[in-house]
């Protein structure tokens, strides 16, 4: 057995930890766990140091009560609800996120399923492939000019600003709910603050979602906000599956309430064989075929964002075991 600090990747990335081995060197052994459940962590619990945590794996108050020697558990990307912070600091753990490393990549992936949807892309596509008769634009019909609609975000933080700017250059009128969000930030970004979801939703053409799951947002968008939504608007989810229920957005689907949505995040990832959104999804005959795209929480990534969310949870793990204080605690 090593003496040497032991740092725990605990899903999603596998051997070969070449980088974060890189930063680490002789600091600290480091392993992978290509855990599926905090029930295996019980191997390491004695002797991890610190914690490179993913999505895949959730670390509630019992896990996290046997880990006798840690003293940082990063989530290496920016929502942290899937590690109970409040139990990780009653055992003096510090629990820190990534917050930056990939902005510009779900803004991005943001603006193509906005596009994809609003401008009738993926729609035409699978009408076509279904049948190429007739070979006309009025497969998507009708289609509205972007200029002026009103793209309303929902969290104006680092992703949320980023879409919003993006948005902006597409010619949308972009207004956001954030009561976290500082007085002024509207005038900076040239954008439109709203002082509640109602007001948010009553004109909403596109309805995009970048807030964190916390319990006050868990489910923010019901039915009875989607109701208040003009008919023939779109919903994107590029952040947390727990927003939304996947089912009402089918029922509105079906309704014709909603045009088109996209889901890239669910509430159970993967989702269960027999979860009836994504029969509906795979079904010809459904409008949620032709209508719906669902993502396998994919916009986040591209190489160097993967890199990032790698080098900087890495680099905050050696400052720790160097004695330095870690950056972007989410928990004091």
């Amino acid at each position: 057995m090593s003496s040497r600090p032991l740092v725990v990747v605990t899903d999603f990335i596998a051997e070969p930890l070449e980088r974060e081995r890189e930063i680490l060197g002789d600091a600290a052994e480091v392993v992978a766990l290509n855990a599926v459940h905090e029930d295996e962590l019980t191997s390491v619990a004695d002797r991890a140091m610190a914690l490179l945590v993913y999505h895949g794996i959730s670390l509630t108050e019992r896990s996290l009560s046997q880990l006798k020697q840690c003293r940082l558990i990063v989530r290496c990307g920016v929502g942290i609800d899937n590690v109970d912070c409040e139990a990780a600091r009653r055992f003096g753990i510090d629990v820190a996120n990534v917050p930056d490393y990939g902005t510009e990549e779900v803004a991005d992936s943001t603006m193509a399923l906005t596009l994809s949807l609003t401008r009738g892309s993926h729609l035409l596509n699978v009408q076509l492939q279904r049948s190429p008769d007739p070979w006309s634009y009025q497969l998507a019909a009708p289609l509205q000019r972007l200029r002026n609609k009103v793209f309303a975000i929902v969290g104006l933080g680092r992703i949320g600003l980023a879409t919003a700017l993006r948005a902006k250059a597409h010619g949308f009128d972009v207004r956001f709910y954030d009561p976290y969000q500082p007085q002024g930030i509207d005038k900076a970004a040239g954008i439109t603050r709203c002082d509640s979801l109602e007001e948010l939703v009553q004109k909403a053409f596109v309805l995009s979602l970048h807030c964190p799951l916390t319990p006050e947002t868990e489910l923010c968008i019901d039915e009875a906000l989607l109701r208040k939504m003009p008919q023939g608007g779109f919903l994107v989810n590029t952040a947390r599956g727990g927003l939304v229920d996947p089912r009402l957005v089918l029922q509105f689907l079906e309704n014709e309430h909603l045009a088109g949505a996209a889901l890239d995040v669910l509430p159970v990832e993967p989702p269960e064989t027999d979860d009836p959104v994504i029969a509906a999804w795979r079904n010809p005959e459904h409008p949620a075929y032709s209508r719906l795209i669902i993502n396998p929480h994919s916009a986040f990534y591209c190489e160097q964002g993967l890199d990032d969310m790698r080098t900087k949870g890495a680099r905050n793990c050696l400052r720790v075991l160097r004695g330095e204080a870690p950056v972007n605690v989410v928990n004091r």
